[in-house]
Formats: structure tokens, sequence, C-alpha cells
């Protein structure tokens, strides 16, 4: 399903890409081509200037006569434009009638007003052409046509095709895997997102399973059992409630789960005395059976710290917290509760010298269902949803936790929630 995900955003990612650079292509094309066409026309126009500026307009007898010896290419008395590259010149008279003219393609009468034009000829060449109305002294005394081959601007044109041709299909596979790369880095969120609603539906299928199962066997055995003995029914049915009484919390701390998602409402966050709040939480823990068999310590501060947010929240967090070191800290053991500021942060601190949490398994302490194997067994170590409690209750007050574990020598646990 991914591999099929990732291949239909690497396919988009290129056709759209791909889209854009074959237009792309195709307006540096076009602007090539216009480029071209210009210093071609400046060039026709120049050479063309060049002759117009030697037609001479003169009196003999009164009557004006027209000059055009002195033209070159056209005239016999000056020599012709070196490297002129022009296939054919022609002066026409006021009615546009054929004077004069130089090389093979010529025309007798004169089709067009002025301005540049292109025109094809027999042999399939294609050339660029001139027309200029000449004036002397203000009046129109005839046209000037001249025309070059547009081979040179042919081939540089076909050049430049040539390094497209190659350039597009080379670019267009370079961002085909740049899609291909940048879909397997899109997918990898969802991918994680995906492998961890697959293993928490797992793991709650298989939490729920083991007690259904357990229920079912019991109730089943007790409606078959002919048995007289009143204290083993009694037993079984006491069974039947520890684990429905079980089940109920582990409902319970998922529906936990799913309500508090995100910041808490500021309508449900209120002013709290941490002092206060953790110096209750330690007396009444400390009568607990956890905390029996151990010495808890809160050290606090004679200052009050004030935090926005719900107290029975943290409460549960704190109780979380403490619950988890006194579990895994062996009779005779320490833990300690503090409090204290840094920066802009109020820190509740925790350390035990308890049993260690294993480096490889940090990362995941936080996540759902996660227990220690071995050490930290279902019997001891509940469903595994203590530390995701926490870590969500203090997440919704904008706050964060760290912790910092060496296996066999203890926790330090500390949470960080926003100063009032």
């Amino acid at each position: 399903m991914f591999n099929r995900s990732r291949r239909n955003l690497a396919s988009w990612f290129t056709l759209a890409m791909g889209s854009i650079l074959v237009v792309f292509a195709a307006v540096v094309y076009y602007l090539k081509v216009v480029d071209e066409l210009e210093g071609l026309d400046r060039l026709l126009y120049k050479k063309a200037s060049v002759m117009v500026a030697s037609v001479k307009l003169e009196m003999h007898d009164g009557q004006q006569q027209l000059d055009l010896e002195h033209v070159p290419l056209l005239g016999s008395m000056v020599q012709p434009l070196p490297d002129s590259e022009l296939v054919y010149a022609g002066w026409y008279d006021r009615q546009k009638q054929l004077v004069q003219f130089f090389g093979k393609v010529k025309s007798d009468r004169l089709l067009v007003s002025g301005g540049f034009d292109t025109i094809k000829t027999d042999s399939q060449v294609w050339l660029r052409q001139v027309t200029l109305p000449v004036y002397q002294h203000g009046l129109l005394i005839g046209y000037l046509q001249a025309r070059m081959p547009m081979t040179a601007m042919e081939n540089t044109l076909a050049e430049f095709r040539l390094v497209l041709a190659i350039a597009v299909p080379i670019t267009l596979a370079v961002v085909a895997l740049t899609g291909w790369w940048l879909g397997g880095l899109a997918m990898q969120p969802i991918r994680h997102s995906y492998d961890y609603l697959q293993r928490f539906t797992a793991d709650a299928s298989h939490e729920l399973r083991s007690p259904l199962t357990a229920i079912i066997n019991n109730a089943q055995y007790g409606l078959l059992s002919k048995s007289a003995d009143l204290e083993g029914q009694r037993q079984r049915f006491q069974k039947i409630f520890d684990i429905a009484k079980s089940m109920s919390a582990l409902v319970n701390d998922l529906l936990f789960l799913a309500r508090y998602q995100g910041h808490l409402p500021t309508e449900f966050l209120h002013k709290i005395d941490l002092n206060q709040l953790l110096a209750q939480i330690t007396d009444d823990y400390a009568n607990q059976p956890d905390a029996q068999h151990l010495s808890l310590v809160a050290k606090l501060p004679s200052n009050s710290i004030t935090v926005l947010g719900d107290a029975n929240l943290l409460r549960q967090a704190v109780i979380n917290l403490l619950s988890n070191a006194c579990k895994y800290t062996h009779a005779g053991g320490q833990v300690y509760l503090q409090l204290f500021t840094q920066s802009h942060w109020a820190v509740i601190q925790i350390v035990d010298n308890g049993i260690g949490i294993p480096e490889t398994d940090l990362p995941y302490i936080f996540e759902r269902f996660y227990r220690v194997d071995k050490k930290r067994s279902r019997k001891t170590g509940g469903f595994g949803l203590g530390l995701a409690i926490v870590q969500q209750i203090v997440q919704s007050h904008g706050g964060k936790v760290r912790i910092n574990s060496t296996f066999k020598e203890g926790t330090t646990l500390q949470v960080f929630l926003p100063l009032y």
C-alpha cells in the first residue's frame, strides 16, 4: 500500500514538474527564435540601409534622374559589399515595378509596401526579406528590397533543439528520482502513524481478549458445574469481578487518552500552587502499600510556584510517576520528589534508585501498551499506559517530559510546566 502511494506521489510529482519543464523549454525555445530573428533582421536592415544611402537623385536638364550605379550589388561603379550574404537586392520605382536587381530569385513587381517577411524559394530555402521605401527631400523615390538566407539561423536553432532534446529527458529522469525520494519522505510520518495505530490496535485487542477469555471460561464453568461448593463458586465470581474491574480500568485509561488530545481549553485551566499540590500528594501517597518499603522524600521550595492547569489531571500525572518509581525501587531504596524552577519552567523531578530502564527501551517508554519485558511484567507494570497518560497530560498543559535512566541504577523523570 505504501509503495503504491509512493509511486502515485512520485508519478504526480513527475507529471506536474515535467509539464512545467516542457512548457519552460517551449518558452525558452520561442524566446531563442525571437532573439535569433531579431538579430537577423538587424543585420539585414543594416545592409539594406548601406545600399539606400548610396542611392542618388540628380537633376539633368531640369529632370530628376535616379543614379543607382553607386549602389553596392546594384551598380557597376562600386565594389560589392564584402560578405554581404545577400542573395537578392532589387530596386523598384514608385509604381513598384522592378528597375534593377541582383540575384537569381527576382520579383518583377513589388507585392508589399514595406517591412520584414519570410519567404520560401522553389528550392525549399527559407529567406528573410526586408522592403524599405526610400525618400529624399520628403518625396518617395522608390523601394529597395533585399533578402538573406536563414540557413545560419536554422542551424543555430537546430543545435539548440538538440540540446533541449537531450537536456529535457535527463532532467525529467532526475525529477522522477527526486519525486520518488520525496514521496518516501512524505510517506514516512504516515507509515509511522499507520504502524503505531496497527500496533496500538493489536495491543488493545490483546489486552482485552485475555480477560474476556478468562471471564467466559469462569462463567461457563459456573454454569456447567454441578458442584455444591459455595466457596469455590464465590472465588470464581470474585475472579470475574477482579477481571471486569481491571478491564474497566483499561477502558477508562483508553478513554482518557482519547479524550485529552491536544491542549486543554482555557476554561479548564486554573491557577495551581504546585507546592501545595505536591505536598498533599506526597502525604497521601506515603501511606500507599507501594511506598511502605522505601523512603519517599519530598523536597519542595519555600516560595510558591504557580502554573495554569487542571489540578486533577496534574495530580494523576504525578501519582503515575510516583507509582512507577515506587514499584520499581527495591525495598529500602529511595524516591525523591523535587520541585524547582528553571528559566520559565516549573520542574517536577522524581528520582529513584530502582532497577532502571535499559537504554534500548527508553525511546519507546512513552508509547501506549509498551512495557519493558522481564522485570516489568504485566503483573507489576499494569497495562503500559501510565507513562503515556503522563505525557499526554503534560503536553495538554503545554509542557514536556524528559527521562534519564541507567539500567540497574535508577531513573530520573522531569516534568516541565510553563510558569504562570
